[in-house]
């Protein structure tokens, strides 16, 4: 098979009398039917720099941001408008994203599950995970209080997201080859 660039197959298109709109249409069409492969031509060549690519780590990243605004939220706002933001993030941290790393880390390769299928095992899993974390919190001297509970459940997130990450990046290298 002929290998080119998408900047290449797009011009070669174009210069034919297509317009560029048309031609990324069409290729849209031919990539999500499967007779178009599409290759990064330059893949990460470290775990390091997969992290530093926002092409690979944004969906990582972007959890850190969560938690990191949640537990400022939770810490410092005890009213005004941005109590409202606290409600919805620190509702977010604990009914969906612990079950979505763990999703993460348990199916790295995106064709694995549907998108529906991977929001119903987020929730699920969250539903499971949290109790379970509160639980040993329980037997531990510092017990069921917010400080606690806040800690554990953005290890867990941050944690269990690293180690998604790194399973990402393994299956990144082997199929590089």
């Amino acid at each position: 098979m002929d290998s080119k660039t998408l900047e290449e197959l797009v011009e070669e298109e174009v210069r034919g009398g297509k317009s560029r709109s048309k031609v990324l249409v069409e290729l849209y069409r031919e990539w999500v039917e499967g007779r178009l492969s599409l290759k990064d031509p330059r893949p990460p060549s470290s775990f390091l720099e997969f992290l530093l690519r926002a092409d690979y780590s944004t969906w990582y990243w972007f959890t850190v941001a969560v938690v990191a605004t949640t537990l400022m939220l939770v810490f410092y706002v005890e009213s005004g408008p941005l109590i409202i933001a606290r409600y919805v993030l620190g509702s977010l941290i604990v009914l969906f994203l612990p079950g979505f790393v763990t999703v993460e880390a348990l199916y790295p390769e995106e064709d694995e599950l549907e998108p529906l299928e991977r929001l119903a095992l987020s929730i699920g899993l969250s539903l499971a995970i949290v109790p379970l974390i509160g639980l040993l919190l329980n037997y531990t001297p510092w017990g069921i209080r917010l400080t606690p509970i806040a800690a554990s459940l953005s290890t867990y997130i941050v944690v269990v997201g690293f180690i998604a990450e790194y399973r990402k990046y393994r299956l990144t290298m082997l199929k590089r080859g």
